[in-house]
């Protein structure tokens, strides 16, 4: 029965985000449970594509991609995918929605890390927008259900929240991106002299981009709010982390926070949470 294999393909995608993210496995579990099974299938898709690019040394990555693209558009076209992540994928695509625009430029920016570039703020704004920004915005059409004009309003506090996210991860994988995949994301920066100046104007973007964002979540559907604040509280933490780190230590070890802190940090949120909603209903 076509059911089960598509059973198993968002089994599949939830596999895959488990193995892959605790913090993110924890923030869908926050969410609605309608809504945790579409999160899956579009973590899924992006960490495949993500993994090609950054992990498959030793094979012809481009080949690798190419293939996942074409077969990509396949699944969207046929409604159906062997591959079960794809599967899940256009199954979500198809029924919240997302524009196929939003998948292209996703996958341009998976493209961008195919070749080495120095990133012009132009570059970087480009890679932000198709590595994270769009996929915020696919998650931002499953939180939405179809409501248009919600997902509008919501649309530009989803991208920043996505950029943020992204920048972050800039900084935690400061010395992996360096010295073992030679990429250097920021813009006329020269990580080999990463001064505690430009870390600070880094941070402070960061923290620019999350103040814009926590305005939209907010006024998420009380479905998502959950899940989307935990993200916001595990990001918005490690950020601190990051910021009493000095600048050149960032070359010499990744930042992290422990399972442990990151339950801590969700049973946090979660009291954040309720207490916000009573201060608002009051």
């Amino acid at each position: 029965m076509k059911s089960l294999f598509d059973q198993v393909s968002v089994q599949c995608s939830k596999l895959t985000t488990k193995a892959y993210s605790t913090s993110f496995s924890l923030g869908i579990y926050f969410l609605h449970k309608r809504l945790r099974d579409p999160i899956y299938a579009i973590y899924g898709f992006v960490r495949f594509a993500d993994e090609i690019v950054d992990s498959f040394e030793g094979y012809d990555k481009e080949y690798l991609l190419d293939k996942f693209k074409r077969d990509t558009y396949e699944a969207l076209e046929h409604r159906i995918s062997t591959n079960p992540i794809l599967n899940a994928f256009q199954e979500v695509v198809h029924k919240h929605r997302i524009g196929r625009e939003l998948i292209d430029t996703f996958l341009k920016s998976m493209e961008m890390d195919l070749v080495k570039q120095e990133y012009s703020r132009e570059k970087y704004e480009e890679y932000i927008l198709g590595s994270a920004e769009v996929v915020g915005l696919m998650c931002l059409h499953v939180f939405t259900e179809g409501d248009l004009k919600q997902y509008e309003a919501l649309k530009p506090y989803a991208m920043k929240l996505g950029a943020a996210f992204q920048k972050i991860n800039f900084l935690r994988d400061l010395s992996q991106d360096f010295e073992v995949l030679n990429r250097t994301y920021f813009p006329n920066v020269d990580i080999r002299n990463f001064s505690t100046d430009t870390k600070k104007l880094i941070e402070k973007e960061i923290e620019e981009d999350f103040e814009e964002a926590l305005i939209g979540i907010k006024k998420l559907p009380s479905t998502a709010k959950g899940g989307v604040f935990l993200a916001y509280v595990y990001y918005t933490s490690l950020l601190k982390k990051i910021k009493r780190v000095p600048a050149d230590q960032l070359l010499r070890k990744r930042i992290r926070i422990s399972n442990g802190e990151k339950l801590q940090l969700a049973f946090n949120s979660l009291f954040r949470l309720k207490l916000s909603l009573q201060t608002e209903c009051a």
